[in-house]
């Protein structure tokens, strides 16, 4: 008769003891290696593994949380999941919570907030330790209040809500703006469109008041800004309103990779070269910024760096919740290609 089978023959839940047994060592042993302890030889750890795999032996997490006041969970709540970068950005977030034995919980808000609030209230029936966020376009702020009135830890990440402060951590959006339109005047160009994402968000905002900003201690004469998503149809409208502008302009900043190369496909399409007629400089530094033709210029800003700061610092909040506030900023890179 197997461990785990009553007499009768029903089957019965595997416990610690039957998993102790099959593998020769104590239930204390057992306890370490599911609490994932490196206090357990290696050898060790993969013959009770493999005696968990054996018994049919399921963790019973809602037990866990009773006895240690954590689940081992975290929500992951982003905008806009087909994105490239959110895929990157979740990869650092999970790079650093699953070498501390966390698993995250991924729900995409689809920029609606109260989407993203149904997610909210669900994450936290689950139980889970606490929120990452980037917040859906219109968030009030008064969520950031619920949260610390529901003792959630949230650490927000790439957008800030309005009017709140807190943990946060994003790219230099600033930096990296001022570093395009450098080097764009550095090789020649004078007038400089940009084209800002049409969401009324932080991560927006931040560009262009740096594009405003910026010009003329570079003593640029600023182009057309132009609005507009990260479809391919919106990105060919937008750039076909500053070719039509009467004085066009030379070189154009994108707010992310996906409208850069709408553009790039556009300018191609009415007989223009990328790179040559007109400069193309997006934002991100995708995958598919380096394979497109021609290759993508664009401000690398890390997402994957993004993401293990922003799990790091939810890590400290959680091992201190009363120290203050912290804000990162992740420094952007400038990537020269073809465009």
């Amino acid at each position: 008769m197997k461990s785990n089978e009553s007499v009768s023959g029903e089957r019965r839940t595997a416990t610690l003891k039957d998993i102790a047994e099959q593998a020769g060592v104590s239930r204390a042993t057992v306890s370490l290696v599911l609490r994932q302890s490196p206090l357990v030889a290696t050898e060790t750890r993969a013959r009770v593994e493999a005696a968990i795999s054996s018994v049919g032996y399921v963790y019973n997490r809602g037990a866990a949380r009773l006895r240690t006041g954590t689940s081992g969970t975290v929500g992951l709540v982003v905008p806009e999941i087909t994105n490239p970068f959110f895929a990157e950005l979740t990869a650092g977030i999970d790079q650093v919570l699953e070498a501390e034995g966390r698993l995250t919980f991924l729900a995409n808000s689809n920029e609606r907030p109260e989407r993203q609030a149904r997610f909210i209230q669900r994450i936290r029936e689950e139980g889970a330790d606490g929120i990452i966020l980037c917040a859906a376009e219109g968030t009030s702020p008064s969520l950031l209040t619920q949260l610390r009135q529901w003792h959630l830890p949230c650490v927000q990440i790439l957008r800030l809500i309005d009017g709140e402060d807190g943990d946060a951590v994003r790219p230099d959006f600033r930096k990296g703006i001022m570093m395009a339109l450098r080097h764009l005047a550095s090789a020649g160009h004078v007038r400089i469109a940009l084209l800002p994402s049409s969401k009324n968000t932080s991560a927006a905002r931040e560009r262009i008041e740096a594009f405003v900003a910026s010009g003329p201690s570079q003593a640029l004469d600023l182009g057309p800004i132009v609005p507009c998503s990260s479809s391919p149809a919106d990105a060919a409208d937008a750039i076909g309103r500053v070719l039509a502008s009467a004085d066009r302009p030379t070189a154009v900043i994108c707010h992310n990779d996906l409208i850069a190369l709408g553009v790039v496909r556009e300018l191609k399409r009415r007989g223009l070269k990328p790179g040559r007629d007109m400069s193309v400089i997006g934002f991100d530094d995708i995958p598919e910024a380096a394979n497109a033709v021609p290759a993508l210029s664009t401000v690398a800003t890390r997402p994957t760096e993004v993401g293990i700061q922003a799990a790091k610092l939810f890590l400290r909040r959680l091992a201190a919740p009363d120290t203050p506030h912290e804000q990162v900023l992740v420094a952007p890179r400038l990537v020269l290609r073809e465009t």
